[in-house]
Order: structure tokens, then sequence, then C-alpha cells
């Protein structure tokens, strides 16, 4: 391997994990990072008096011109959009990126409240530790801009923090425990006890599968839609398993041997505030293929 490439190979975790970040899917960031990587060979390496924030900037730079399209694409997207996961359990390369609350779907799901110049800066500055007049070089601002930048990140996130608590990965689990508990023989007091009075359900499936097309708001709501999905499971004899997303647990569930669904929640630490469920068939089609590689290598 010539130095160039070894250089570029001992950032791309880093740049992976800002790219990823931005973008909300892995094959976005792995897009960014072959774009960067092609401006990289392209440069003279040896005359970069800072090689990591030469890179940094370049990926940031694609990054955010990605973000803007897919937003605007995202405004004909069928129903909401939820980001995709990038590691299930431990069994990817990709998972020995930094387990932090910033990677979590609870946290990349938040980051979609940011515009995309606001996003750039809260990650840069917050979450990989660049100082403000660094971001500000890296993003071509001033930096009182970047300043401004972050401190209204920080508010729009600070703002659904109180609802979006971040509890430890026991607490979720045992809530997503005694969810699926209640799936398997439900009942709608049993349900309606798990969500919180003003709880949230969001579906993502791109309108290529059976899904709300709009948020549902209300523990009622959400305990009548759970009671209706948890008869069709049965019916179709759908099974369930728990499985680390991002560090954190979530629900698949599994028709036959197909993926048809993809769930974590958020929580206040007592009942479950916010359900996200993954259906789009696309998204579920890399998380299907990683699990049954992990499940078969598990055998050998």
């Amino acid at each position: 391997m010539d130095s160039q490439t070894a250089l570029f190979q001992q950032h791309r975790q880093r740049l992976f994990g800002l790219a990823y970040r931005m973008l909300g899917t892995p094959a976005d960031a792995e897009d960014v990072l072959h774009d960067a990587w092609l401006r990289w060979h392209a440069q003279d390496t040896d005359a970069l008096d800072d090689p990591e924030a030469w890179l940094v900037t370049v990926t940031t730079r694609i990054a955010l011109d990605r973000l803007r399209r897919a937003k605007t694409e995202r405004t004909h997207y069928s129903g909401p959009w939820l980001p995709e996961p990038l590691t299930v359990d431990a069994e990817q390369p990709e998972a020995q990126l930094e387990r932090a609350e910033s990677l979590t779907l609870t946290f990349l799901v938040l980051l979609e409240r940011l515009s995309a110049d606001e996003r750039a800066a809260f990650l840069l500055r917050e979450v990989f530790d660049y100082s403000h007049a660094e971001t500000a070089a890296m993003l071509e601002i001033s930096e009182d801009a970047c300043r401004q930048r972050v401190h209204r990140a920080r508010q729009r996130l600070r703002e659904d923090r109180p609802r979006h608590a971040m509890p430890n990965v026991d607490t979720q689990r045992r809530l997503l425990e005694r969810f699926l508990q209640a799936l398997q023989q439900p009942n709608l007091e049993t349900l309606h006890a798990l969500f919180a009075e003003d709880a949230l359900h969001v579906a993502d499936s791109g309108g290529l599968a059976r899904a709300t097309l709009h948020p549902l708001h209300g523990a009622e709501r959400l305990a009548r839609l759970y009671m209706q999905i948890a008869r069709q499971q049965q019916r179709y004899g759908v099974r369930h398993e728990i499985h680390l997303l991002n560090g954190a647990p979530a629900l698949f569930s599994w028709c036959d041997d197909t993926l048809v669904a993809a769930s974590w929640i958020d929580t206040d630490g007592e009942r479950i505030t916010a359900m996200h469920a993954l259906r789009h068939p696309g998204k579920l089609a890399r998380l299907e293929a990683v699990t049954k590689a992990a499940r078969s290598a598990s055998l050998h």
C-alpha cells in the first residue's frame, strides 16, 4: 500500500462516521468517501500541512452538497423518512465506530430537524471536537457565523431532548421486551400502558410497503394500531428478534425468511415516547443480508 492510500485509510473511519451522520445512510456515506478518495488521489498530498483537515473539509463539503439535494428529493418521498441503520450487533467492521450517543438512530432522527449547514457545523464542533475556528475554515464561513449555526443547532436539539430521553441500553431492552410480550398476547390495556400519553409513531415505507403514511400521536391511537398489527402478525406467523442497531436495541420482525420491519423506540425511562418502524424494503434488505450473514458465521 502506497503512503497516500495508507494515509487515507488511517482517517477512513473518522471520515465515514462524519459522512454517515451527515446523510443517515451507509450507501450515501460510502459514495461520499469514494468521491473524497478520487479528489485525494488527484491531490499533491506532500504539499499539505494538515492532511486530516483537508480530508475532513472535502468530505464535509461533498456530504453537504449531497444532503442539500437529498432534502429536496425527500419533499417528494412518500411518507416519513427515517435513517438507515449502520450496524447490526457487532459483526460489521463499521461497528468499530464509536458507540456514542451521536451514532444512535434516535440522535440521527433529531439531526433531521437541522438545516444542512447547521448539521455540518454542529457535527464538526460538538461531535468531532474541532474548534469554532477550524470548523469555520472547513465550511468557508466566518467564525461568528459558525458560532451562530452551532448555537441554533444546540437550541433545536435541546427543545426535543426532554421528549427523546436517552436512557441506557438495558432500559430500552426491557421496554422492548415488554412491548414484544404485548404483541404476542395482544391486549389494548396492556399496550396502552406501555406508551406515554403523547407518544408518537413514525413508519418509513417509501410507499413500497404497507405502513402509516403520516405520524400518529397519542397512546390510545398507538395501542389500537399495534392491536391491529399484532393480529395481522399472528395470522401470518411473524416472528421477532431483538438486535442492536447502532448500539441500541431494536425489534426485528420476520415473515418466513424475509425481514419485514425493524423498529426502535425512544423512551423517558418508564414508557415509550416514540416508536420508529422501518418498513422500506430497500433499507431492510441490507439489514436482512447482514443479519443472515452473521447468523451463518456463528454456526461455523
